[in-house]
């Protein structure tokens, strides 16, 4: 007698979200690194990062928020997990809007590399390390064997003051001489006075702690 086969069934299974969530996760994760990261990013250079990064990522997300819109239709058949993408594109819009992302990130550079430069300004005073870039008497090339305290090369730039020595620390560079870093003034040093805004004050000044400003031309 010929064994039987065994028939196999599958089970019913409804519409799956699966692909459009993990998309959601991962453009909006996308979105928030660009955001917090972007004012880092931007002598990486600052051209690409600006012009074509930036506005990337924004129609992605406006893409992908659109998308998980369409979702909302299939609630009725598939139940409300149809609703979880959109969920989350609200999600990280509201945080893009409201959240400091960008100052939470400075301020983690600020407090992650802070004995680091603590120490180069130290020797800088000490007279230990001095300008040594021919074609610019204020900067000083720390280079590959110190720690990386500095955004565009790890070059730092100074100037020797009256009342002391002045030390900026970039945390970007970007197009026509725009920067933004920490700078370290002399005990009662005044930030404005920092040969680099001669001609027009730091559009940003953020004072993080005693001696230390955060500051944009």
């Amino acid at each position: 007698m010929a064994e039987a086969i065994p028939q196999t069934t599958t089970a019913a299974t409804g519409p799956s979200v699966r692909a459009a969530l993990a998309a959601a996760i991962a453009i909006s994760a996308f979105a928030l690194s660009t955001a917090t990261f972007e004012l880092s990013m931007a002598d990486w250079p600052s051209g690409f990062v600006l012009l074509v990064v930036v506005p990337l990522v924004a129609l992605v997300f406006c893409g992908g928020a659109l998308w998980s819109a369409t979702l909302l239709l299939r609630i009725g058949n598939g139940g409300a997990k149809f609703a979880l993408p959109f969920l989350i594109y609200a999600l990280t819009l509201a945080v893009l809007v409201y959240a400091p992302l960008q100052q939470i990130a400075l301020q983690q550079n600020f407090y992650w590399h802070r004995q680091n430069r603590e120490r180069i300004v130290a020797r800088i005073e000490a007279g230990e390390l001095k300008p040594n870039v021919s074609h610019n008497e204020n900067l000083i090339a720390l280079g590959e064997r110190e720690p990386n305290v500095s955004a565009g090369g790890n070059d730092i730039v100074v100037e020797q003051a009256d009342e002391g020595t002045y030390v900026l620390f970039l945390t970007s560079r970007g197009l026509k001489h725009y920067f933004t870093g920490f700078l370290h003034v002399p005990p009662g040093g005044d930030p404005k006075k920092f040969f680099e805004f001669e001609d027009k004050p730091p559009s940003r000044l953020v004072r993080y702690d005693k001696d230390w400003y955060f500051v944009a031309n």
